[in-house]
């Protein structure tokens, strides 16, 4: 039987579920024994195949609209869709912005910042438009939610290891908490 496909994408946030998923330390050698990771930020392939994979997971809220993009695209090409960690689940630290005026917070971030010098709010295609930022179910129907900041390794593991023997993880106990 072929292993299970897993791809992984980061969106608006930090970064640090990932980096608590490699706190798994050996236990990744373990996973990546059962499963084959396709695309991740943390590899040279950054999205998932156009022939789909088994679990996709995402970390981070959706604050533009790339990172809808991205979650859209991570929907329709995965079986499973794992929200991974509060900003995924939650819309996060993030969030908080969607208490201010969108140009004012921009303005303030890359114009008035006291270390700007001849700032300019960024406007490309590939970062997108800032929307309202929020979690990622709010955005695309969501199979398993990872909640923390960051999850722990222990919960990634058992998370990845339940994935990967064919069953959907039902987090509870020491594996849903937070420290």
């Amino acid at each position: 039987m072929a292993k299970p496909k897993i791809a992984s994408d980061w969106l608006a946030g930090c970064s640090g579920c990932h980096m608590s998923l490699l706190d798994m330390d050996e236990r990744i050698v373990e996973i990546l024994g059962k499963v084959q990771l396709t695309s991740s930020p943390i590899s040279d392939s950054k999205h998932p195949p156009a022939e789909g994979v088994d679990v996709g997971i995402l970390e981070g809220g959706i604050n533009n609209t790339t990172n809808r993009a991205v979650a859209r695209m991570m929907r329709k090409r995965c079986k499973y869709l794992v929200a991974l960690g509060d900003c995924a689940v939650f819309g996060g630290i993030p969030t908080m912005r969607n208490f201010f005026d969108m140009e004012e917070a921009l303005k303030r971030a890359y114009v008035e910042t006291e270390s700007t010098v001849n700032g300019k709010i960024p406007n490309s295609e590939e970062i997108g438009k800032p929307i309202r930022c929020r979690g990622v179910d709010q955005v695309v129907p969501v199979d398993v939610y990872v909640p923390g900041c960051p999850p722990s390794a222990d919960a990634i593991y058992y998370v990845l290891k339940e994935l990967a023997e064919g069953r959907i993880p039902v987090l509870k106990d020491e594996n849903l908490k937070y420290d």
